[in-house]
């Protein structure tokens, strides 16, 4: 595994280190962050140039203009939405990894808060989808049809993310591999993993675990690319949304059958928390898909 990409020697001590290293897992999340900002920056100036989308106002560029605003594409907001979703995901995600690991948290607070490990994406997303819907709803932009167009891009964003994981190896694998099962046709390295130089230190099964973040980035990427396809559909606002919560909800549930999780009784059952919210985003989902599955009023 290469947690680390690069380490850059400084002249100086800086925060009481002598080298600037660059992380694989933070830069895979910049690389996210960017082709999701990228895809939504192009489908907003679309839906604004076919007249599906109003101007938004923002402040002014031009010096000695004070307070001055201008009309624009609702893509020039994408800047701020995602520092806002940087900002509040990676809170949102330690949050919920807190919570379902209080134990461990109890155990040790500071360390499990500024691990570099240890990080829930329904958390991230949670949090993340409040701060952007509330920032949208300030500048007035429809926010079905801003949902249409984000969620797409979040669900090939969290497949990149998932590189990130598995590079660094910080704990998203699977359980131990069976590997007499084994399928001829598929290399070693997709079917099990050891996760060597993980950055939690922890030593694997000389057999491997299943490699569960590669598993979900392929997923993520050939649902996006049915998502993306599907972008003209003819159903009312929603239906694109529905369908990746949809998605989203199935490929975490799936997922969650061969991955390593911290399990509680619900219902007389032991399941994940990620099962849980995936179930509900698969009723959501198709409840959203019933409603939308009409025709635009013409």
């Amino acid at each position: 595994m290469y947690p680390r990409i690069l380490e850059i020697p400084l002249p100086i001590e800086f925060l009481g280190s002598s080298t600037l290293t660059i992380n694989s897992f933070g830069t895979m999340m910049a690389i996210a962050f960017l082709v999701a900002a990228w895809l939504m920056q192009r489908e907003l100036d679309r839906l604004y140039s076919e007249g599906r989308l109003g101007p938004v106002r923002i402040r002014s560029k031009e010096k000695g203009r004070k307070k001055q605003f201008v009309e624009a594409s609702p893509s020039s907001l994408v800047g701020t939405v995602t520092v806002i979703a940087v900002v509040a995901g990676i809170v949102g995600a330690k949050i919920f990894h807190i919570l379902e690991n209080w134990g461990d948290f109890m155990a040790d607070p500071l360390g499990m808060i500024f691990s570099r490990g240890g990080l829930t994406f329904y958390g991230g997303l949670l949090l993340a989808a409040v701060g952007i819907v509330w920032y949208v709803r300030k500048h007035n932009v429809n926010l079905p049809i801003f949902v249409d167009v984000t969620l797409p891009t979040v669900m090939l964003a969290y497949g990149i993310g998932r590189i990130g994981c598995h590079l660094a190896g910080d704990g998203d694998w699977g359980i131990p591999a069976n590997v007499e099962a084994k399928p001829g046709f598929i290399p070693d390295w997709l079917w099990s993993e050891t996760y060597p130089n993980n950055i939690i230190g922890v030593t694997l099964p000389e057999s491997g675990v299943y490699p569960t973040s590669i598993y979900e980035f392929l997923m993520a990427a050939a649902l996006f690319a049915v998502l993306w396809s599907l972008r003209r559909h003819p159903f009312r606002t929603g239906w694109l949304a529905s369908l990746t919560v949809l998605f989203f909800g199935v490929e975490r549930l799936l997922i969650e059958q061969i991955r390593v999780n911290n399990v509680f009784e619900f219902l007389g059952m032991e399941v994940t928390q990620a099962e849980v919210i995936s179930v509900i985003m698969i009723v959501l989902g198709i409840a959203g898909l019933i409603i939308t599955t009409r025709r635009k009023p013409q």
